[in-house]
C-alpha cells in the first residue's frame, strides 16, 4: 500500500524559498539542488523526490512484494481449492476464510503491477486508467482482509462463549450475508480512488507517478478527511474488535475444562499468534498511514512518507501468512494438504457429541486459525 508525496500549491511561511524572478525561465536562473531539503524541487518537497527515488523505494519494497507475490498467490490458491474442494463450504468459519484467502489472492495479483513500476524507478506506464484500478483494488482488498479477520474472531468468539446458543446464530447463509456486506463496504470506500486523478509527470525526473506524488491541497483537504475517516473505521474500529473478541476467546478457554490440556494451549497459543499477526502486520501501516495525514494537515510535514511506504510491505507479508496459520491450526486442514500433495496422513474421525463443553473444543480443533 502506497502513500503519497507532497506536491504544494502554495508558498508556506514554514519552507525557505530562494529568491526568484519569474519573468525569466527556471533553467536561466536556477537549477534546484535535490539534497537541499529546504528548496522545493518542481513544486515536490526534495526529501519527498529523494524517498521516491531512493533504493529502498526502487529495489528493495519490490524485491519483497516479488516474494509475497510468490509465495502467497499459490499458498492461497491451495488454500481455495481445499475449502471448496475438501472441505466444502459448510460452516461460517470456512466461508469467512474462503473470502479471506480469495481477498489474499486478489491483493497478491495487483502486486505485479506495483513490482514493475517499482523496479522501473516509480515510473508507471499503464496508463492513468490502470493506475486508478490497481490502487482502488489494493486499498480494497487490504481492508477486506481486515474485515474477514474481524469477521473471524468475531465468529469464533461467538462459538466458544456462547457454544450452544450459537447454533441457531451462526448459519451459512448469515455468514455468505456478511461476507457480501464486507465487500460492498470495501469497494465503496474506494470510488474516490477511482475518480481522482493519481498520476503526476515530474518532467525533471523524467516519469510519471502513480498516486506517490500529490498535491498538498489534496492531502490537507479532502484526502485528509477520507482517509482518516476510512482508518477510523476499517482499521481502528475492527483493531478493537479484534482484540476484544480474542481476549475473550483466551480468557474462556483458560478457564473452561477440556479433556485435552495439549489441545486447549495449542488453542490459545495459535489464537495469540493470530492476534499478533493482525496487530504487526496491519498495525504499523495503518498507525503511520493515519499519523502521516496529521502531520500533513497539521504541521505540512511529509517526513513520514518513507516510513509509511516501507511499513507497507509488512501489510503484504500478512497474505503469505494466513494460509500457513490455516494449516497449522487444524488437524483437518493438514490432511486435506496432504491429500492435495498426494501423501497420506493418519485420520482421526471427530467427536460427534452435542454438548456445551463438546462445541468448544470442536471450535478449538476445526479451522483456529
Amino acid at each position: 500500500m502506497e502513500t503519497s508525496a507532497v506536491v504544494p500549491t502554495s508558498l508556506d511561511s514554514r519552507t525557505v524559498y530562494p529568491t526568484y524572478d519569474f519573468n525569466k525561465t527556471i533553467t536561466d536562473e536556477w537549477t534546484p539542488d535535490l539534497y537541499d531539503t529546504t528548496y522545493p524541487y518542481y513544486g515536490i518537497y526534495s526529501e519527498s523526490v529523494l524517498s521516491i527515488v531512493n533504493w529502498r523505494n526502487t529495489k528493495f519494497i519490490p524485491s519483497i512484494h516479488t516474494v509475497v507475490f510468490l509465495v502467497g498467490l499459490p499458498l492461497n490458491i491451495m488454500a481455495i481449492i481445499i475449502f471448496l474442494v475438501k472441505m466444502k463450504v459448510r460452516k461460517p468459519a470456512v466461508v469467512y476464510m474462503l473470502n479471506l484467502a480469495t481477498a489474499d489472492v486478489l491483493f497478491v495479483s495487483v502486486l505485479p503491477f506495483l513490482i514493475i513500476y517499482r523496479f522501473s524507478g516509480n515510473n508507471w506506464l499503464m496508463g492513468e486508467e490502470m493506475c486508478r484500478f490497481v490502487m482502488a483494488a489494493f486499498y480494497c482488498n487490504m481492508y477486506c482482509s481486515i474485515l474477514f479477520m474481524t469477521s473471524i474472531s468475531v465468529d469464533r468468539f461467538i462459538a466458544v462463549a456462547y457454544a450452544v446458543r450459537s447454533l441457531s446464530w451462526r448459519t451459512v447463509n448469515r455468514a455468505w450475508l456478511v461476507c457480501g456486506v464486507i465487500w460492498a463496504i470495501s469497494l465503496a470506500s474506494t470510488v474516490p480512488l477511482l475518480v481522482g486523478e493519481q498520476t503526476i509527470f515530474i518532467s525533471e525526473l523524467n516519469i510519471t507517478t502513480c498516486y506517490d506524488v500529490q498535491y498538498s491541497e489534496d492531502l490537507r483537504g479532502f484526502y485528509f478527511y477520507y482517509f482518516t475517516t476510512l482508518l477510523s473505521l476499517l482499521f481502528f474500529l475492527p483493531l478493537f474488535v479484534t482484540t476484544f473478541c480474542y481476549i475473550r476467546i483466551i480468557h474462556n478457554l483458560s478457564t473452561i475444562k477440556m479433556n485435552n490440556m495439549r489441545k486447549r494451549l495449542r488453542a490459545i497459543y495459535l489464537t495469540v499468534i493470530v492476534l499478533c499477526v493482525f496487530a504487526l502486520c496491519f498495525g504499523p501501516t495503518n498507525v503511520l498511514h493515519f499519523s502521516y495525514y496529521l502531520q500533513m494537515y497539521y504541521y505540512d510535514d511529509d517526513s513520514l512518507y518513507e516510513a509509511y511506504t516501507l511499513s507497507s510491505t509488512i501489510c503484504s507479508i500478512s497474505c503469505c501468512l494466513d494460509p500457513l496459520i490455516y494449516y497449522l491450526a487444524s488437524s483437518q486442514c493438514q490432511r486435506y494438504v496432504y491429500s492435495l500433495l498426494g501423501r497420506k496422513k493418519d485420520y482421526r474421525p471427530p467427536r460427534r457429541q452435542h454438548s456445551a463443553l463438546t462445541d468448544k473444543e470442536e471450535y478449538t480443533e476445526i479451522m483456529l486459525r
